[in-house]
């Protein structure tokens, strides 16, 4: 991590508040190289405690969604933990992680090529508003300069949310860089919802259900709901 380099980074970010600008300055996969990581992901929580997948890299092994995905549809993994603790949740090595810290999680990363994770909330006070996550592929604790840029990187993206208007988050409009990454889960929870004649919060938890059960990504499960390939009846366990 040049000195240099992770200088020219934060400045972009304080010039991008100054100006009204977001995340889009930065791409997850440029500022993961600077901070040491091989990804990065940036969530924001909902009031009724999901995450909600706002910034990432696109790169051809999402490995960031992917992980991001497996937490969201299991309930459980170092993004969770951080925002309902409030604290940095750092794992260098998830192969000697105890099976029964996340006991769906673990077995799913496993077959992920990450490695290592650090967690680190977005707070306001004592309000956890989000989580930047960063992920490598090589298993070790962060070094010390990589946790201060890392939980440095996390306020000044906090920064840029907070300027932010909602319907922006929500859209990416006019320069946000952000957007949903999970739009068509919630279409596909609303879809469910109308056929089962059934709540919000039981369709979503048939859909993770069902691409738990089947191995699948909870992306494509949606995209087979709202296309209709597959019907989830009130028989679906």
């Amino acid at each position: 991590m040049p000195r240099a380099e992770l200088e020219t980074l934060f400045g972009r970010l304080r010039h991008a508040a100054r100006t009204g600008q977001g995340l889009s300055v930065i791409s997850p996969g440029t500022a993961a190289r600077l901070l040491g990581h091989d990804a990065l992901t940036l969530c924001l929580a909902t009031p009724r405690g999901q995450l909600e997948l706002l910034w990432c890299d696109d790169a051809a092994d999402r490995l960031g969604p992917v992980l991001d995905d497996l937490q969201y549809t299991l309930g459980e993994g170092p993004s969770l933990d951080a925002i309902r603790t409030g604290r940095t949740v750092t794992e260098p090595d998830l192969a000697t992680t105890p099976a029964g810290v996340w006991p769906l999680f673990l077995p799913a990363a496993a077959r992920t090529p990450v490695r290592a994770v650090m967690a680190v909330p977005l707070r306001l006070g004592v309000v956890s508003l989000g989580v930047l996550t960063a992920y490598r592929i090589r298993p070790g604790a962060p070094s010390g300069q990589q946790t201060e840029a890392t939980d440095r990187f996390a306020r000044a993206a906090l920064s840029l949310l907070l300027n932010t208007a909602p319907a922006r988050l929500l859209t990416g409009e006019h320069g946000a860089g952000l957007a949903l990454h999970r739009a068509e889960v919630h279409q596909a929870t609303g879809v469910l919802a109308v056929q089962l004649r059934i709540a919000l919060d039981e369709a979503l938890l048939r859909l993770r259900a069902h691409a738990y059960s089947h191995d699948r990504a909870l992306l494509d499960v949606a995209r087979d709901v709202i296309a209709h390939r597959i019907r989830l009846d009130n028989s679906t366990p």
